[in-house]
């Protein structure tokens, strides 16, 4: 039952909860670390490790999510980013983080608006489409819902494994325009369909982000294969709340979204929707929090950005940050250039870090071992409390 409290005369609210408000409560046996496994499928696709990169070109280069990609996790690249709209992101990005450094957030902000008003570039992209397909490892890239339609063709003829739909908050069906990709483009306002769309295509999509049980449950119902829980928020960087009044309790928002998978499960007879859970994951405890909660996976953002393989320079902004009208975001450092650790530390150690930022890996696979579980699945189950 739902937990409502009176706000005023005639006015009520949803009582929820944050990760932080709640805790792992072991109640079995222990077991060796070494028995847990954190393999999870994505449809046709098997990773090692339960960890999506957020689509932001301060974290996923091409060269990163090879990395990524090769250390068992799906780095997913802003296919209406940086990547598609310049040849020399690298010296973009160190423009930047300049900027940011002696201009301030401001400032940066309108040098993100200016380089992503550029116009896309389908050849760059398909460039960096290829190169991450010649590594190997899963190609995936995240577009937004109202430039779906126009840009999904050519990721799949680049070779994209799995796209992305992702904004801020989505439905099944998003009425809008969409720009165009090129300057002689005619944008369209045909409304997208997800069920449609995703029908029509052969690959898999993941959907998001949803912050309840109905939009969760009716966004599965269109055939995706996985759906985003949050929008990647994060206390400064992330400034939707500020500027939307919008938040996503992510405690409660997995739990709600576990709960639709387990319903639209039951309605299919057997069709299994991932949760992946994307916002106010910054640490290992955090993490295993999330999937405690109900999340197949997790999407990380300023984790990963404190990689040395991370193109943002120890620097972390959304995409959503570079909005041209209602930007929801800053560039804020987290990590020094120099003091950056590999991207393979900063997933399995080892950590001389107390706090769980390093060895992200580590912490929520020696979390599962005290709780005693021994796969992501088993460890949904395991008991929750709350705090007081």
């Amino acid at each position: 039952m739902r937990d409502m409290v009176e706000i005023g005369m005639g006015r009520t609210a949803r009582r929820t909860y944050e990760l932080d408000d709640v805790d792992i409560v072991p109640s079995r046996r222990t077991r060796s670390s070494k028995q847990v496994s954190l393999a999870w499928q994505l449809d046709a696709y098997r990773f090692d490790i339960p960890l999506v990169a957020h689509p932001t070109d301060a974290l996923v280069s091409p060269e990163f999510a090879i990395e990524l990609g090769r250390l068992g996790g799906l780095g997913v690249i802003n296919g209406e980013g940086l990547w598609a709209r310049h040849a020399d992101v690298g010296a973009r990005i160190e423009q930047l983080v300049e900027v940011a450094e002696h201009k301030g957030p401001e400032a940066a902000v309108e040098l993100l608006q200016e380089l992503h008003a550029a116009p896309m570039q389908p050849d760059l992209l398909a460039a960096a489409i290829a190169q991450v397909r010649a590594a190997g490892v899963t190609v995936s890239v995240r577009v937004s819902p109202q430039n779906a339609r126009a840009l999904t063709p050519a990721l799949v003829q680049a070779g994209v494994d799995l796209l992305v739909v992702h904004g801020t908050i989505i439905s099944a069906e998003h009425v809008g325009g969409a720009v165009a990709i090129a300057e002689d483009d005619a944008p369209s306002v045909e409304p997208l369909n997800l069920k449609t769309f995703i029908a029509e295509l052969d690959v898999p999509v993941v959907a998001g982000g949803v912050s309840d049980h109905r939009t969760a449950l009716h966004l599965m119902r269109t055939g995706a294969a996985g759906v985003i829980v949050g929008y990647g928020s994060l206390a400064g960087a992330t400034t939707t709340g500020e500027v939307l009044g919008i938040g996503v309790p992510m405690a409660t928002a997995i739990a709600d979204a576990a709960a639709a998978r387990r319903d639209y499960l039951d309605e299919t007879g057997g069709r299994y929707v991932h949760v992946i859970a994307d916002g106010d994951i910054v640490s290992s405890g955090q993490l295993a929090k999330a999937i405690a909660c109900g999340a197949d996976a997790a999407m990380l953002g300023v984790p990963l950005a404190l990689a040395q393989e991370a193109p943002g320079r120890g620097w972390y902004w959304p995409s959503a940050a570079a909005h041209p009208s209602v930007p929801r975001g800053a560039m804020l450092p987290f990590a020094e250039i120099d003091e950056r650790p590999a991207l393979e530390k900063v997933l399995f150690g080892p950590s001389s870090d107390p706090w769980g930022s390093v060895n992200l890996v580590g912490g929520l696979r020696r979390s599962m071992a005290k709780a005693g579980y021994c796969d992501l699945k088993e460890f949904q189950k395991v008991g929750l409390s709350v705090r007081a």
